[in-house]
């Protein structure tokens, strides 16, 4: 081969590997999951029959979690104690670094509907409705706490799962909670 055919072949070599190396790294990129990155999600759906909580942006799941519930998790919040999981259409109205669980962002449950059924019915709703982290000092629990639900209706997660959708949710984000 002569040295002229030499630089031909290491050019068109040299190129193809270039085209090669770009197509391999954009696929990568189209799989990997969207980054969690500060304040990116704007809804949060909670699946109470699937023990499952999704952050979404725009409609598109960004990152999913399984989660622990009230200690009686069939059907909706009635009243204080009950130990349910309400059901409905509320917002992460304000976050407690001084929980006596790691992070809490508090659910706007009760709203108007929830209070008005509960006087209806002569109880009081309840409230403090949470999702948070392990109680403190327990964070070495991890994905065991899971096993069984073991909530007053909040939803629980791992800590550092929690210190995720804390950074992820603004004030104000609003949440879907399904049977």
């Amino acid at each position: 081969m002569n040295s002229s055919n030499l630089r031909r072949f290491l050019s068109v070599a040299l190129a193809g590997a270039l085209i090669a190396t770009t197509a391999i790294s954009l696929y990568e990129a189209r799989q990997k999951p969207a980054a969690i990155t500060p304040t990116t999600a704007d809804k949060i759906l909670v699946e109470k029959s699937a023990r499952r909580l999704t952050l979404l942006s725009s409609g598109r799941k960004l990152k999913e979690y399984r989660v622990a519930l009230g200690f009686s998790p069939i059907g909706p919040k009635q009243r204080e104690g009950d130990g349910r999981t309400p059901e409905g259409n509320y917002k992460i109205d304000f976050r407690k670094s001084d929980s006596a669980f790691h992070r809490a962002l508090h659910i706007s449950y009760p709203d108007a509907a929830d209070t008005w059924r509960a006087a209806e019915a002569g109880m009081a709703p309840g409230g403090d409705i949470m999702i948070h982290g392990l109680p403190n000092g327990s964070g070495a629990l991890g994905t065991a706490h899971r096993l069984r639900d073991w909530t007053e209706g909040c939803i629980a997660l791992t800590d550092s799962e929690v210190d995720e959708i804390w950074a992820s949710v603004a004030d104000g984000t609003p949440i879907e909670i399904r049977p």
